[in-house]
């Protein structure tokens, strides 16, 4: 889910970030509590039981229940699985690297593709290179914190 937050995160302070996280659409806090409080009330029943209810024989039996699925659950190597997994996402970060727009790359196809040494071939290039950085610009300030605290308003581009 792709939900911007921008200009929330620009204004956010040091104490409402909690508040933010409420307002986040796309967190992971949202996702998991479900899963989260069906675990934590299955984890508290389970323990009082076992604490209070079950005799010493059935505690017994209960921790030897533990031992045979923990023997089990040691059979899938959580650092195999955790290298599949750290794997995709810094993929997907260098994916993302990979794919910004480059301003150079651009410049060295239009330097390349609009002839003329002449004034009007030179400033042909310098006012496709500055919609260039403008299309850069309006793009990185929807993204980036860091640019929208540098351009918060259109006055500020313009300037």
């Amino acid at each position: 889910m792709t939900v911007t937050y921008s200009s929330k995160v620009a204004n956010a302070t040091f104490f409402g970030f909690h508040r933010l996280l409420l307002r986040w659409k796309g967190s992971i806090y949202k996702l998991l509590y479900r899963e989260f409080i069906v675990f934590a009330t299955l984890y508290t029943a389970i323990s009082v039981l076992y604490r209070f209810f079950l005799t010493g024989s059935q505690k017994r039996f209960f921790e030897k229940l533990a031992i045979y699925c923990d023997k089990y659950a040691e059979q899938i190597p959580v650092t195999f699985v955790l290298g599949f997994y750290v794997t995709l996402v810094v993929n997907r970060w260098w994916n993302q690297f990979v794919n910004l727009p480059w301003p150079d790359r651009l410049m060295f196809l239009i330097s390349s593709c609009v002839q003329g040494r002449d004034e009007y071939g030179r400033l042909l290039r310098r006012t496709l290179m500055r919609y260039v950085n403008l299309t850069s610009l309006l793009i990185f300030r929807s993204v980036s914190t860091a640019v929208y605290k540098r351009f918060p308003t259109m006055d500020h581009v313009v300037g």
